[in-house]
């Protein structure tokens, strides 16, 4: 099939990831294209090694006399809403000449509104809990997109607003290796409040273990007040590494920590330290239980940190080599690419899929 892919206008489909979002696009689109689909991706940045076309979001710089508007937007607000509503225009012309199907991943409210204008079927995967600006484009064009959801989980929490076929994400297993283990406890991700690592800090330091974290600094004000103050000798933060440094960190971790204080839509970093065969210690948030199952991790309930500092410890008992096999089976980048597949037949109709 002939596949467009929609990313952000913002983060580039390329290491280092600025997060999940682009880290799945990127396994999406580098798994399709091996096994025969003709991928095009639409993203701010993308990949040169991916075997896939890539479309650049169209350039826009407003005048300075549009933008001292008492009512103007911010430019990145403008540069989005151009970038999208271009694609969207363009796909409505002549996107049936170029694609079989749009599968969108962004988290811009015009790929919604405007897919009833796109002469092939659009699939919007939902990232995140509900967005009232997502939630409103659904509600202006009803039935004019499919969906699925990244967990169980992220479905439900949709489910007042639409229906989402479950695809859970998957991690490439054969970059993410299994490791001996035995080191420090480690936790990655974007460094916002939402992903909480101030409180794997105090969980890990409440187990009398060492820490060490990676990640981009999405959020600096949150890092000086709350992250800052609680490094030290048995807390050191890494900075934001890419996933083959990551791979052989998490490797030799004894237990990795997710610690959100949000509703996870699906928790890939815990999937990621799953195939290196690490267990996790999390709070029980979102679709966490869907990913750490029993014999893989512990789970705690959200936001104690003292049940955490157990969890660890319950977590470092597991067998790594069952934490290893249960990524293979269940959260393996080519099992989400053969359930997208199986969407994507069921909306194209057979003379193109073929």
């Amino acid at each position: 099939m002939r596949v467009c892919l929609v990313a952000s206008s913002r983060y580039p489909v390329r290491e280092p990831f600025a997060g999940g979002l682009e880290s799945l696009t990127h396994h999406l689109a580098r798994l399709l294209a091996a096994r025969g689909h003709d991928v095009t991706l639409f993203a701010a940045g993308c990949d040169p090694h991916l075997p896939v076309r890539h479309l650049r979001p169209d350039p826009f710089v407003p005048t300075p006399t549009s933008m001292r508007d008492v009512n103007a937007p911010s430019l990145e607000w403008m540069t989005e809403h151009h970038a999208y509503l271009d694609l969207m225009l363009g796909l409505a012309r002549d996107g049936a000449e170029q694609f079989d199907v749009v599968h969108n991943h962004s988290l811009h409210h015009l790929p919604v509104a405007m897919a009833g204008a796109v002469p092939v079927p659009v699939l919007t995967t939902l990232h995140t809990p509900p967005l009232p600006w997502i939630e409103s484009a659904a509600a202006v064009a009803p039935g004019a997109s499919s969906w699925t959801a990244v967990s169980r989980a992220t479905a439900e929490a949709w489910a007042g607003t639409l229906t989402a076929t479950p695809v859970l994400n998957g991690v490439d297993v054969d970059a993410w290796r299994p490791g001996p283990g035995g080191g420090p406890v480690v936790w990655t991700g974007r460094l916002v409040p939402e992903k909480a690592p101030h409180l794997a800090v105090d969980a890990a330091r409440a187990a009398g273990r060492e820490i060490v974290l990676a990640g981009p600094v999405q959020d600096a004000a949150y890092v000086a007040e709350e992250l800052a103050p609680r490094l030290g000798a048995d807390a050191r933060l890494l900075g934001h590494l890419d996933h083959a440094s990551l791979a052989r960190l998490l490797a030799r971790a004894s237990v990795a920590l997710v610690t959100p204080v949000w509703e996870e839509p699906y928790g890939l970093v815990a999937a990621e330290a799953m195939a290196c065969g690490t267990p996790v210690a999390a709070f029980d948030r979102g679709a966490l239980r869907e990913v750490v199952v029993p014999g893989t991790g512990a789970l705690a309930p959200a936001d104690d940190v003292a049940a955490l500092a157990e969890a660890i410890e319950v977590a470092a008992r597991c067998d790594r080599g069952e934490v290893r096999a249960h990524a293979e089976r269940s959260l393996s980048a080519e099992r989400m690419v053969r359930e997208y597949e199986a969407v994507y037949a069921g909306l194209v109709p057979q003379e193109h899929a073929a």
